[in-house]
């Protein structure tokens, strides 16, 4: 290992839009997101201090804090990077001290993994700059513990999988039963289509209570049919539920397994380049959140209900739910149309106007220079 110390580290990680798969990491499924364009940018310089200071340029004041932290010491926005260190050296990665800045290009609160963004960044740099070679899914789990056990917020792999793996113009099929991933081509641009994501400005937290009860009536379902996740009985299909006696559970199972289908169908439909039966399955798995897993609302239903509406392939939430963004496909003809009825139909109704932009699958992450 060779440390470099005093000369700064530069690492970038973007963040994520699920084209779809949600809720089905922890239970072992199937997933096939992408990364964005925006992303978090950390400027770390190494020094020999037994402490880390971090910046952030949207933050009014630093936060130190020492090399040896543990869960609970620092809260807020800065243990997303304690954590990290936490993590690291829990798996055996030991890292020097110094200063970290964060600049940020991945919007917080948008349910676009903006904290998974900052702590694949921070790690990468990390190990960098303690010149420590790491596997992505290896890192994938560092970074999830770091938010599962210092921060508290009980998220499976998706985010930092599909930081870490993600290429230009493909999306990447997740197995995570087996810790896999296959590229599949999607270069809607290359066909006339367009990929809009519409940030609605409702706040989506990973860490409120609504995520871990969903996570929770997973596993208890699990129990009950006697074996260790949803995964174990995908291939019998929804026919298995019958025999739970909890219709809320039941309906929650039956979301991850018909979820997971739809993944596959949709890698199928994107290598056929077939993207009418790739906006049916979106939009049919936003009926599936909004009816089975309960984690859409009535403001983010109205989005993805009106983008259909006024002629998108398919529209569906994306992230862990309660908030956030919805992604739609549009043929490129109609893209200012949906969007126009889109902040029509949300400025009717109330709400705050969202913000729709065209967007494309990026790079994952990655050093850049000093």
């Amino acid at each position: 290992m060779t440390t470099s110390l005093g000369r700064p580290v530069r690492y970038s990680a973007p963040g994520r839009i699920n084209l779809i798969g949600e809720h089905t990491d922890y239970n072992f499924g199937f997933a096939l997101p992408i990364a964005l364009p925006e992303r978090t940018v950390v400027t770390y310089l190494p020094t020999a201090d037994d402490s880390l200071v971090v910046r952030s340029d949207r933050e009014a004041h630093p936060v130190r804090f020492p090399l040896n932290t543990i869960p609970g010491a620092v809260t807020g926005w800065a243990a997303y990077v304690a954590g990290i260190v936490w993590a690291l050296r829990s798996a055996g990665h030991h890292s020097p001290g110094g200063t970290m800045s964060i600049s940020g290009g991945v919007e917080t609160g948008s349910g676009l993994a903006s904290s998974a963004a900052l702590g694949c960044a921070a790690l990468g740099a990390l190990l960098t700059a303690a010149g420590h070679s790491v596997d992505p899914v290896e890192q994938a789990q560092i970074a999830r513990r770091a938010e599962n056990e210092y921060v508290g917020a009980p998220t499976g792999l998706l985010d930092q999988l599909a930081i870490l793996l993600a290429e230009p113009r493909h999306a990447q099929l997740i197995d995570f039963h087996r810790l896999t991933a296959r590229s599949v081509t999607f270069d809607p641009d290359a066909h006339g289509v367009a990929l809009l994501l519409i940030n609605s400005h409702a706040t989506h937290r990973h860490a409120g209570g609504d995520y871990a009860a969903r996570r929770a009536s997973c596993e208890r379902t699990a129990a009950a049919l006697g074996v260790s996740s949803l995964r174990e009985v995908q291939d019998r299909g929804v026919g298995v539920l019958a025999a739970l006696a909890d219709d809320e559970d039941r309906r929650r199972a039956r979301h991850i397994i018909t979820e997971n289908q739809r993944v596959l169908d949709a890698a199928r439909a994107l290598h056929d380049s077939d993207f009418a039966e790739v906006g049916r399955l979106m939009t049919a798995s936003h009926v599936s959140m909004r009816d089975d897993f309960e984690i859409t609302t009535g403001h983010i239903d109205l989005i993805a209900r009106t983008a259909v509406q006024a002629g998108a392939l398919g529209a569906r939430m994306t992230g862990g739910g309660f908030g956030g963004c919805v992604i739609a496909l549009v043929d490129a003809a109609a893209e200012e149309t949906v969007a126009d009825a889109v902040r029509q139909s949300v400025r009717h109704a109330g709400y705050r106007e969202p913000t729709v932009v065209r967007t494309h699958p990026g790079r994952g992450a990655g050093g850049q220079p000093a």
